[in-house]
């Protein structure tokens, strides 16, 4: 019902949701820490599955691999990364579209190497990063309802339609892109929006979490009650601070599986 994961510069933790449909958790996330071999590179993310676990602990397990595999091709340049990490996305969702297995998986990722932030996102994950103590949303959901999305889907002839409230992609999903979804394939994208930045000294950490935690706790409120937490390097109050997080989402009503991870961001810094 719960994971739980710590290391030098993070702490992640998961815990399921209380929903009455909810069997398994659905929500699957990823530290890796040197990645492709390189000590001061890493990839963390969050992964959130819609019909069932099948796409989130895919793109978990593979996305990684495949973004590493681009970075090596890559030379290094800022549009480089952001192009290795997309067709890392596009990778995942390939590969897992030809298992033909049925569900989704919306996904949030944080790429640092040499100092440089790269954040990306399909669906309603979402990346706010405490820059000195003020709240930056470093990506912006993907839902049926944002307008610029609602049209990219009927210029290619789909529809949105508001079903009790929430609008949804043919009259199904309220997410409007992400890995999996093969029977909304046409118009549910696995194409990133990307942010790239240099990580400086205000940079303090960046919260990764799915949308269990946000549906209930804007931005700026998690930072201020992760920050007292994460202003020392200590691994425990990290921790604390992620399962906070979770708990205060779960005391105002949240059935969903929430996922939460928290990295420390002057390990990682430029200077």
């Amino acid at each position: 019902n719960e994971v739980e994961e710590e290391g030098e510069e993070f702490a992640a933790y998961c815990r399921r949701g209380k929903g009455r449909r909810r069997v398994e958790m659905e929500d699957r996330h990823v530290a890796k820490v040197a990645l492709g071999g390189d000590p001061k590179a890493a990839l963390f993310g969050v992964f959130d599955g819609h019909g069932g676990k099948n796409a989130a602990e895919f793109a978990a397990e593979n996305m990684p691999k495949f973004v590493a595999e681009e970075m090596t091709k890559a030379d290094g340049g800022e549009s480089e990364i952001e192009g290795a990490v997309k067709r890392g996305y596009l990778k995942t969702d390939e590969e897992f579209l030809r298992r033909g297995e049925s569900g989704g998986a919306c996904c949030v990722t944080a790429v640092l190497q040499k100092g440089g932030l790269v954040v990306s996102n399909v669906g309603d994950c979402r990346a706010v990063l405490s820059r000195s103590g003020k709240a930056e949303a470093l990506t912006s959901d993907h839902r049926a309802s944002r307008e610029d999305e609602k049209e990219r889907i009927e210029n290619l002839g789909g529809f949105v339609v508001n079903y009790r409230g929430t609008w949804r992609v043919q009259g199904s999903l309220a997410v409007s892109r992400g890995i999996g979804d093969a029977h909304l394939k046409q118009w549910i994208v696995a194409d990133p929006d990307t942010r790239t930045l240099l990580v400086d000294q205000h940079c303090e950490f960046l919260i990764l979490a799915s949308d269990g935690l946000w549906d209930k706790i804007d931005n700026q409120e998690a930072v201020d009650l992760a920050r007292p937490l994460c202003t020392s390097n200590d691994k425990a109050s990290r921790m604390a601070a992620c399962r906070m997080l979770v708990e205060t989402s779960i005391s105002r009503g949240s059935t969903d599986d929430i996922s939460v991870v928290i990295i420390q961001l002057q390990n990682f810094s430029s200077s």
